[in-house]
């Protein structure tokens, strides 16, 4: 029982290690705990599409809210 949950626990760690390299190689800006959330969303059925126009929408507030208090500073 422990081999197979070892076995099963380096397979996703692997394939996170590639999904985190293939986000690096895309300059997505993620890092390995913002990957890990979206991967759980897309597993629970959120649209991955989706899920993408609000992480870029969430970005956009962040930059507006960043160059404001700039201004104001």
């Amino acid at each position: 029982m422990a081999s197979a949950a070892n076995t099963n626990l380096n397979a996703v760690r692997e394939t996170m290690d590639v999904l985190l390299e293939i986000s690096r190689l895309l300059n997505t800006g993620l890092d390995m705990e913002s990957l890990s959330i979206c991967v759980r969303l897309c597993e629970q059925g959120i649209n991955p599409e989706a899920l993408s126009a609000v992480i870029k929408e969430l970005r956009k507030a962040t930059e507006t809210l960043k160059a404001s208090e700039n201004c104001t500073n």
